[in-house]
């Protein structure tokens, strides 16, 4: 059995980190499995892209695509037109694809052209908007995709309500906690820490790239501005996305407790996330990481395709309206944050599960 496994952005090497690990398992006891480890290009910033594959130990890519930037259209293009030349030249028997990224939506069409298997991981989140192109990519690849891999139930039934047969649906939890697990003991103290003197509890990590969030200069600075004014006088630390800084440069933002920092590798922004005493994010993947290490999280969206971060675990979803900020930060410093735990199967076994069931699949119809 031949695998394209497709990696674009950053979620996405978290993700299929530990499919590879359970596929080098798979080999070590005679299953006949093997895979082709395809970097689409799609983030091109070596914090963003390279230094994932060093520090999650995955090995280095076979193929890399080299889409590199530009809008959703051209990057689409580059990606798809560098797959196809990849399986002119030599076709797997599955193509994997992992997210939400513009590299799945566009390495499913590809393959369903070329009558490749599409397996998606992480299938069948849903927010319900529309206007994130992040939806637009699930909603297109999971309508392609012969096999679905869920993290929760809700993704499950979401699936099933499309009309999708629970024979192709399969409940395995979540391959980016199956990476937080296994690198947990390993986080790395990032140079940040030492030279502003934080501790475990004493500040707050923040995150933002949302187009709804940055792209707005005066929306962006009272946000931020309301977010420093009701932290308890934390320090603020941000790693700030690169298309977010190109907006912060024009705001003019300056507070001696923000603290404006490159992108960091995956054990150093973890290490920061463990210690916060909140994280203030409109990321998805960074809600999960949350819920499992107990960190209280106060996201900046108006929907989530992850809710079982609300439900279950410690996130809040407050919206986008900078008024909702110092009831949330109220609510923080008062010691009434919900405890959260952790949903169902999200326990460092789902890539096993993954890899178990394709090897099952490919006896069966191959």
């Amino acid at each position: 059995m031949k695998i394209d496994l497709i990696a674009g952005a950053r979620p996405n090497f978290m993700k299929i980190a530990p499919i590879i690990d359970a596929i080098h398992n798979a080999q070590k006891v005679g299953d006949n499995i093997n895979y082709r480890l395809i970097h689409t290009g799609q983030h091109y910033d070596k914090n963003m892209s390279d230094s994932f594959f060093e520090q999650l130990s995955i090995p280095e890519p076979n193929v890399n695509l080299g889409a590199g930037g530009g809008s959703h259209a051209e990057q689409t293009a580059s990606i798809m037109i560098g797959y196809e030349k990849l399986l002119i030249s030599e076709k797997p028997d599955l193509c994997l694809v992992v997210g939400d990224v513009t590299s799945t939506m566009a390495c499913s069409i590809v393959a369903q052209k070329f009558q490749v298997t599409v397996a998606h991981v992480e299938a069948g989140i849903r927010s319900g908007d529309w206007t994130m192109p992040e939806e637009i990519n699930r909603l297109v690849t999971d309508s392609i995709t012969n096999y679905f891999f869920t993290t929760t139930h809700e993704a499950s039934i979401n699936l099933k309500n499309s009309g999708i047969g629970k024979e192709r649906i399969h409940l395995v939890g979540n391959t980016m906690i199956d990476t937080l697990l296994k690198h947990r003991t390993r986080f790395q103290k990032p140079i940040v820490w030492d030279k502003l003197n934080l501790s475990k509890g004493a500040y707050m990590v923040m995150t933002l790239h949302r187009p709804g969030n940055v792209d707005e200069e005066g929306k962006l600075k009272l946000l931020i501005n309301e977010i420093i004014s009701h932290s308890n006088n934390l320090p603020i630390i941000f790693p700030v996305h690169p298309r977010t800084e190109k907006i912060l440069q024009k705001t003019g933002i300056h507070n001696n407790r923000l603290h404006m920092i490159e992108p960091l590798g995956y054990l150093e922004f973890n290490y920061l996330v463990e210690n916060a005493k909140a994280v203030i994010t409109d990321s998805g993947g960074i809600t999960e990481e949350t819920t499992v290490m107990g960190i209280p999280c106060m996201t900046l969206r108006n929907n989530t395709e992850r809710p079982e971060t609300v439900n279950v675990g410690t996130n809040e979803l407050i919206g986008t309206n900078p008024k909702a900020i110092k009831p949330a930060m109220e609510k923080l410093f008062s010691g009434n944050w919900k405890k959260g735990s952790i949903p169902e199967l999200w326990d460092g076994k789902s890539a096993e599960r993954i890899v178990s069931i394709l090897l099952k699949i490919f006896l069966i119809d191959k």
